[in-house]
């Protein structure tokens, strides 16, 4: 397995073959995985499975020799973030009766989103959800990793099922 190395600290991001980029974490900084709580703002230091890559239509395409399964947001996609939902950090529609991100973003943040596999074997209500390594809207995130748009369009075709993020 290979995939992508977040060094927390300073602050960038390293890919396959080595290339290193700046990048955004979570506004509260860092945490164990295990002290990672829903709404706290830290990203959860450990290794995260690459899962699927999210793009949005008018904004992203998929890049040539992307390997990893990828569909389009579609405008009632969303992403549960409460605890109390049986569809706890999983991928919802709208309208949703518990609380969900909305997939589809004014600040281009989600034009194109990687799915990491935090806390989603199975969820554990309130541990976090929707930690994704996304575009960047030029300041920290909720609990993600970001960097810029056109960085996060060149790791893709680098990246392969089976595939990690770890944050360190």
């Amino acid at each position: 397995m290979s995939g992508i190395r977040v060094d927390s600290a300073a602050l960038t991001l390293t890919g396959p073959g080595g290339a290193t980029v700046p990048c955004a974490i979570g506004r509260a900084g860092t945490c164990p995985a295990g002290d990672k709580r829903e709404g706290d703002g830290r990203t959860p230091l450990g290794r995260w499975p690459v899962r699927s890559v999210l793009l949005r239509p008018g904004h992203a395409e998929p890049p040539l020799g992307m390997a990893l399964p990828w569909r389009w947001v579609r405008p009632d996609d969303g992403w549960s973030d409460d605890p109390a939902d049986p569809q706890y950090n999983r991928p919802v529609r709208h309208p949703h009766p518990y609380s969900a991100e909305r997939l589809v973003r004014d600040d281009g943040a989600y034009d194109v989103i990687v799915v990491l596999g935090h806390n989603d074997t199975p969820p554990v209500a309130g541990m976090g959800s929707a930690v994704f390594l996304h575009c960047s809207e030029g300041r920290p995130t909720a609990g993600c990793v970001a960097v810029e748009k056109d960085a996060l369009m060149a790791l893709l075709p680098h990246l392969r099922p089976g595939d990690a993020v770890e944050v360190i």
